[in-house]
């Protein structure tokens, strides 16, 4: 009587298919692809990127900060400034060591690049780039 059997009114025998285990198994794996998510944090604007004739594939986790045409520096969707940078990635270079990388619009002033990777360097950044399409 290894089996779970139900009889009908009508005589037939029919089996029962337990689904706690497949149950179990689908939020284990649900738990298993949360954990090994990325989280990027995008800077929340949308940014025409110069082309470079060199490019190199970046680290997914790192700080991604935005330069906007009119020279707004964003992180997360909020306008930082220059000065708000460097308090921003020096807490998060401290605790997971993360690269960072500059997307400024190709219509930004390279003067507001310069002052926002001098922040990055004031706060400890180990690695900066800036981010370009490739040609």
């Amino acid at each position: 009587m290894g089996k779970n059997k139900k009889s009908l009114s009508s005589g037939e025998d029919v089996d029962e298919i337990n689904i706690s285990p497949l149950i179990d198994m689908v939020f284990i794996l649900l738990i298993f692809f949360i954990v090994t998510t990325v989280f990027v944090e995008e800077p929340g604007v949308e940014i025409n990127k110069p082309i470079a004739i060199n490019s190199a594939d970046l680290a997914k986790n790192c700080v991604l900060i935005a330069i906007t045409q009119n020279d707004q520096v964003m992180y997360g969707g909020d306008n930082v400034g220059v000065g708000g940078i460097r308090t921003i990635v020096r807490k998060l270079v401290s605790e997971n060591d993360l690269p960072v990388i500059i997307q400024a619009d190709q219509l930004s002033k390279g003067s507001t690049v310069i002052r926002v990777v001098d922040e990055c360097k004031l706060a400890q950044a180990t690695e900066i780039y800036v981010s370009t399409l490739g040609s």
